[in-house]
């Protein structure tokens, strides 16, 4: 099935996943390669806002992964101290969007839902345990290299997909830069099952403080949640085990049982463009941000359809390579102009040290809990996320 008519995807993580599947029930031959051997399991994204949960309907996705995890209305935000700072209820935009709530679900459950439906069809080739080790292209096709238990093997495409994650290996057999900073906090993501919301809690709740910022939020119906913290990355990585559990007691309002950690720096980056000749790039591989508000992989999602969408187009000549150009602007716009200022403002208004600006902060929460409209302003911003104004047929 492989041909130089194929697609080709590297990453097989949500985005990659996703992109593949809009292109193969668009006829297109795809071949997915991931270097590892299996989706990763390790705790990542979790929330999904409204423009994602639309995507998913579209795709006849949604249901599965509600049944799978959970819909979200409900947020706070909290002192470490139990202060409320502002609560918000997502059912206060109802009538405004077909869709006034998040999904809340794993994000390599969400991998595993995708493949399941793209293992199902013939035209999709999956090729684990493979490393993009370089890449090379014409004016025609790209030629990708691959390494498998220490062999190599090249594959050609009529194009490329880069979703293979902010350390991503298409990128980086390009030459490209991925400009921007890595914030000093080490970030520390675990998951308990824990009964938080009895105490309390909504099914996401931002914990504010100069050095216990962290966000709680509920995963699924079985009682599985979300903390994630930072710490000084100065502190030895092999000492984590020492110090994890009494961090998780100041801010767990109860007994718990620990199910997975995950610690990781984080970046907030961006490439100068979205396409290289026949390579184009999308999620984490193209911009990646602070996790803190659940925008990183909602418009890495989001990149994925666009992507397809213009893709698609161009492969069944309804539009010229000119709407891959449109894509990549307006998918970078989206990220600059939009998500990395919103996600480093979330991280510092969660982390503030000085006080002035910690008073300021909290007039401004007390602003959005008295007023209706700015509440509901708030919760429709990440409309903004969507994009995709380009058309795909030239009519």
């Amino acid at each position: 099935m492989i041909s130089s008519e194929s697609v080709i995807v590297a990453g097989a993580g949500p985005v990659g996943l996703l992109s593949a599947l809009k292109l193969a029930r668009e006829g297109i031959n795809v071949i997915v390669v991931d270097e590892l051997s299996f989706i990763g399991q390790w705790p990542r994204a979790v929330v999904y806002h409204p423009p994602t949960v639309s995507a998913l309907d579209n795709l006849g996705l949604l249901s599965e992964m509600i049944e799978k995890g959970l819909i979200k209305r409900d947020y706070q935000w909290r002192t470490i101290d139990g202060e409320m700072l502002l609560k918000l209820d997502m059912s206060s935009i109802e009538g405004k969007t077909q869709y006034p709530y998040n999904l809340h679900l794993g994000q390599h459950v969400m991998a595993e839902i995708i493949l399941n439906h793209l293992l199902k069809m013939q035209n999709v080739d999956v090729l684990w345990n493979s490393k993009v080790v370089a890449v090379t292209q014409t004016d025609s096709q790209v030629e990708v290299t691959l390494k498998t238990d220490e062999k190599e093997r090249t594959i050609q495409s009529a194009w490329l997909i880069g979703s293979d994650g902010a350390s991503s290996g298409v990128r980086k057999c390009l030459g490209l830069e991925f400009k921007g900073i890595t914030w000093p906090e080490r970030f520390v993501v675990t998951n308990v099952y824990s009964d938080i919301e009895s105490f309390g809690y909504a099914k996401a709740t931002f914990i504010v403080d100069p050095d216990e910022f962290s966000v709680i939020c509920q995963i699924n119906k079985d009682k599985l949640w979300r903390v994630a913290f930072a710490e000084n990355s100065d502190l030895p990585i092999e000492t984590l085990n020492n110090r994890l559990h009494q961090r998780l007691e100041r801010l767990i309002p109860g007994p718990y049982e620990l199910d997975e950690v995950s610690p990781f720096r984080v970046h907030q980056r961006v490439l100068d463009h979205f396409r290289v000749g026949r390579v184009l790039f999308a999620g984490d591989a193209a911009h990646a941000n602070s996790p803190i508000g659940g925008l990183g992989l909602t418009g890495g999602l989001l990149d994925a359809v666009a992507l397809a969408d213009a893709l698609s187009a161009v492969i069944h000549q309804r539009r010229s390579e000119s709407v891959l150009d449109e894509y990549a602007k307006e998918r970078r716009d989206i990220f600059v102009n939009y998500t990395s200022p919103v996600t480093t403002e979330n991280k510092r208004r969660m982390s503030e040290r000085d006080s002035n600006k910690r008073a300021a902060d909290k007039e401004y929460f007390k602003t959005i809990g008295s007023s209706p409209e700015l509440q509901a302003n708030m919760l429709l911003a990440t409309n903004r996320l969507v994009g995709s104004s380009f058309k795909t047929s030239e009519n």
